[in-house]
Parts: structure tokens; C-alpha cells; sequence
């Protein structure tokens, strides 16, 4: 058996600012520096074997600051990239509401379906990271290793981990920046031990919870992948 944590990326400037990220190579941004402090403090005494990493910078920073306390070489896998937005990249949810309203209803309310103009298949990014975590498995059997990577493509594996088909994605929560997700794989199957955990970060650091000026909650739809 071996066991994976999948972590995503600290706060990047896309979920700052509100835009899109995507594959766009944002950098860190707002509360990176404390999230990931905490981040590596909760990881700190956890065996890791390896540590993979989405070559993409926000998740390759964020796997460095794990690293702190383990000392391991870092490996990018391509597999653990983030979802390819395509013609939405860059953008805001307003603009895309503006302007494509029939696709945003379907990434907010039917996941599974969703495709962006240009961009990649939701039912692609599930196969992808299935495949890429049956692998780094398959090559850590008996460890416990880490892989950091981001929103959208950790919920559509947590969609295949749990036995879910794509029609009930939309049953399966977002993880704020930073969150642990615990999966234990086994002959090809997956066991769900730990799901979107960021009791680390208190709501002050979080993009998702914490308090807007009008004093309303960040709703997900508003936050980026």
C-alpha cells in the first residue's frame, strides 16, 4: 500500500486577484508566505519518501516549503498540472459570466461536463491525475510520499478515488490553498482517509473564508483554480 498526500498550492496571485489561473504560471501571492510556514509545520514529522510536485511555480514553491523539514529531491511530474482553461485563462468570473454564461452554469453546477473554449475536458483531467497517482503508487509501494498540486485537478481525482462518476463531481467540495488530502492506494484502488483538510489555516489566511469588505463570505464560484 502506499500512501499519498496530495496538497494544494498556497495562495497564488490568480486566486488574489480572482482570475483564472489555469495553466498560466502565476507566482505566490497574499498569504503564501504564512500558508506555507503552517503547511510545512503540519507536514513536518510525516515519513516522506518523495515529494512530487506540479511543474507549475505556485506548486513547485509550495512543495519546497514541505521539503524544509525532509531534505528530498523535489520531482516535477506533468501529470500533477493544474486544468487547461484555454479562452478563460486571465479572465475574470465576471467577464466569463458576461460573455458565456451557459458554460459557467455548467462548471458550477455540472463539473463533469465542463470544457472550456480551448481548453481541457474535466473528464481528461480525471484520467490524467487517476494515472499519474496509479504511477508515483505503483513506484513508492509501501511509502508514504507527497504531491503537491492544484483545486481543480485534486477534486477531479477525489471524484475517481471515491467511485463518484463525473455526473456527481459536483458533490465533491473545493479545497482551500494549502489543504491535505490523505489517499491510500492499493492493487489499482483508492482509499479516501483524509479529504480538503486546511484546519491549519485559521480564516484570516484563507481565500475561501475569509470575511469580503461588505462583510460576506468569499462564495467558490469567485475563487480560481
Amino acid at each position: 500500500m502506499t500512501t499519498i498526500y496530495f496538497v494544494r498550492h498556497c495562495e497564488a496571485e490568480g486566486n488574489t486577484k480572482g482570475i483564472l489561473q489555469g495553466r498560466s504560471d502565476c507566482d505566490i501571492s497574499g498569504n503564501s508566505a504564512k500558508q506555507l510556514e503552517l503547511v510545512s509545520l503540519r507536514l513536518r514529522n510525516v515519513p516522506f519518501a518523495a515529494i512530487y510536485s506540479s511543474p507549475l511555480q505556485r506548486a513547485f514553491k509550495t512543495a519546497q516549503a514541505i521539503n524544509r523539514y525532509h531534505g528530498l529531491e523535489i520531482i516535477k511530474n506533468e501529470g500533477l498540472v493544474e486544468i487547461d482553461m484555454g479562452d478563460w485563462e486571465g479572465r475574470s468570473w465576471a467577464d466569463i459570466e458576461a460573455e458565456g454564461p451557459e458554460m459557467l452554469r455548467v462548471w458550477n453546477e455540472n463539473p463533469g461536463d465542463f470544457q472550456a473554449p480551448g481548453g481541457e475536458a474535466i473528464a481528461h483531467v480525471c484520467e490524467r491525475m487517476w494515472q499519474t497517482a496509479l504511477e508515483i503508487a505503483k513506484a513508492n509501494d509501501g511509502k508514504t510520499v507527497c504531491a503537491v498540486s492544484h483545486g481543480c485537478a485534486i477534486r477531479s481525482l477525489l471524484c475517481r478515488a471515491l467511485g463518484k462518476p463525473l455526473s456527481e463531481m459536483g458533490e465533491i467540495p473545493w479545497c482551500d490553498n494549502t489543504a491535505v488530502t490523505v489517499i491510500e492506494f492499493e492493487n489499482g484502488k483508492a482509499n479516501v482517509v483524509r479529504m480538503n483538510d486546511a484546519s491549519h489555516i485559521p480564516p484570516e489566511l484563507s481565500v475561501y473564508r475569509r470575511p469580503l469588505k461588505d462583510g460576506k463570505v468569499r462564495m467558490i464560484k469567485d475563487v480560481a483554480p
